[in-house]
């Protein structure tokens, strides 16, 4: 009997962090990030209709996420916003009001992706970049809500009122989060609405919803789960293992090293999950049935993509939702052309609602 499933919630990915190539490591000007080109992305994301669209955040590439978000509100209607927030580099009283503006700007459309990052020229170990995270998400959770703060912790002791904007606009916001260590989990079970994951096999990523889910329950909390993944999808499988070799083909190893480094999680558990995955397939790149590693050669943090044909990868996918996984964030290069490629070979295909 075939599974019942639930609404899956399909969003693109607006490449914000100089993180779009036609062949990875060989940069193309009009390419890189820019407001126009970003733009370009988010509103191509919008007419091929998917739900959201990840808008990440990084210091040292690209533009700044949430200044962008403001400027895409009035150019898009339909699709939620996704927005990157690294924790740490705003006042939380100051975020939640900031947060609060936009979500009003988009007349509702907001969804937060907290990052649990060291903050540039910052050295902060796991255990405490974390449990900041968690006192951020509380509080501006709270504030966002509407109601007063009474907080005291390690990282903020504040006694503070809502902003006008947030008690007049209350909006219990949906935080989506993602981290592999055992602090991560921690905070995801105890603060998030989505855990998001990157690739891994399905034997892999079912034990990792299964304790995730089990903490959230300890807390009396429920928690989605999303998958973090890019897409290489053409008419044919050959084609679509061609097209992934091309991809990857002007990256040498010393290239491909370089790339990596330069993340400021380049260290992080999930990062190093993603080499091992690498190191574990086979001579193709491949790990299981067309989920290949091969892209992790040259980009850190989300190293594999699903590869095949419409039909397979449209399997795939549902290969995850029958596991439980109903929140998608898929990309491909160059974003705006695999954007407008996967709508047309695989949405029709999901069946989302």
């Amino acid at each position: 009997m075939t599974p019942t499933r639930t609404p899956a919630e399909i969003a693109w990915f607006g490449a914000l962090c100089d993180d779009d190539y036609e062949q990875l490591g060989v940069v193309r000007d009009d390419l890189r990030s820019s407001w126009n080109h970003c733009r370009d992305i988010v509103l191509e994301a919008e007419r091929c209709g998917f739900d959201n669209i990840l808008l990440p955040s990084g210091y040292s590439l690209g533009i700044d996420t949430t200044s962008f978000a403001s400027s895409m509100a009035p150019l898009t209607h339909s699709m939620n916003l996704l927005v990157a927030v690294r924790c740490g580099e705003t006042w939380p009283p100051q975020l939640a009001r900031q947060l609060a503006t936009l979500n009003q700007t988009l007349n509702g459309r907001l969804t937060v992706n907290i990052i649990s990052s060291e903050m540039p020229g910052e050295t902060l170990d796991s255990p405490l970049r974390y449990r900041r995270t968690l006192e951020v998400m509380t509080i501006v959770r709270q504030l966002m809500k509407g109601l007063p703060v009474d907080f005291h912790g390690e990282f903020y002791d504040i006694t503070l009122d809502a902003p006008r904007i947030c008690v007049e606009n209350p909006t219990d916001v949906q935080f989506y989060f993602g981290g592999l260590s055992d602090e991560a989990r921690d905070v995801a079970a105890a603060g998030a609405d989505v855990y998001l994951m990157w690739p891994d096999t399905e034997y892999e990523i079912a034990k990792t919803m299964s304790d995730v889910s089990q903490r959230a329950e300890r807390l009396a909390r429920h928690i989605r789960f999303g998958y973090r993944c890019h897409i290489v999808v053409r008419e044919t499988e050959a084609e679509a293992h061609e097209a992934a070799h091309h991809l990857i083909a002007a990256v040498d190893a010393e290239e491909g090293a370089r790339i990596r480094a330069r993340s400021l999680d380049a260290n992080s558990t999930g990062v190093r999950r993603q080499a091992e995955l690498r190191e574990s397939s086979s001579d193709d790149g491949f790990v299981e049935a067309n989920l290949w590693t091969g892209i992790g050669r040259a980009r850190s943090g989300c190293g594999a993509a699903i590869v095949g044909d419409p039909q397979q990868v449209a399997a795939k996918i549902n290969r995850y939702r029958d596991m439980g996984i109903d929140m998608f964030i898929l990309s491909g290069y160059p974003h705006k052309v695999e954007c407008t490629r996967f709508a047309d070979l695989v949405l029709p295909l999901l069946g989302r609602s």
